[in-house]
């Protein structure tokens, strides 16, 4: 029955109306959850794109946000639901993030995980993301150092 939903997946602009599902999703994922003020304040930037996974026209499974300064972007944000994972999602999004920074003339973009996040760093490198720094006691609740991730994206 799960085959048939998995066929009606889109990646598409994250709507105004995505937004209670998005926070949700964030405050599932992380122990520090942005705030639907957050996001909505990140839909009004022109800078910042976010984008979400929905099954079927409503049901979100995931969202992505990424912000572009020149020739850089930064992917901020990135979470899919604990009860949608493993199905390629995240990297679905990624992807997504990517072909958008490619449009708008990126030559890196950055973003940072948790040291222990295993499965998000694997999802990063499995799309040409590579290590380039650490950023000690970056977040908090557990504290814990971030891995500066670098994607290069050749003309």
């Amino acid at each position: 029955m799960a085959e048939p939903a998995r066929r009606t997946l889109t990646i598409r602009r994250l709507l105004e109306s995505d937004l209670g599902q998005v926070t949700a999703i964030e405050e599932a994922c992380f122990a520090t959850p942005w705030s639907e003020r957050t996001f909505r304040n990140l839909l009004r930037r022109p800078d910042a794109v976010l984008l979400s996974a929905v099954y079927g026209e409503r049901r979100v499974a995931g969202y992505a946000a990424v912000w572009f300064v020149g020739r850089e972007a930064e992917l901020g944000d990135l979470a899919v639901a604990p009860n949608d994972r493993r199905r390629g999602i995240g990297g679905e999004l990624v992807d997504a993030v990517l072909r958008e920074a490619r449009t708008r003339g990126v030559l890196r973009i950055f973003l940072e995980v948790r040291e222990g996040n295993r499965s998000a760093q694997d999802l990063y490198r499995s799309r040409g993301f590579e290590i380039v720094g650490r950023r000690r006691g970056y977040y908090a609740g557990p504290k814990e150092d971030a891995l500066v991730m670098r994607r290069l994206l050749v003309r």
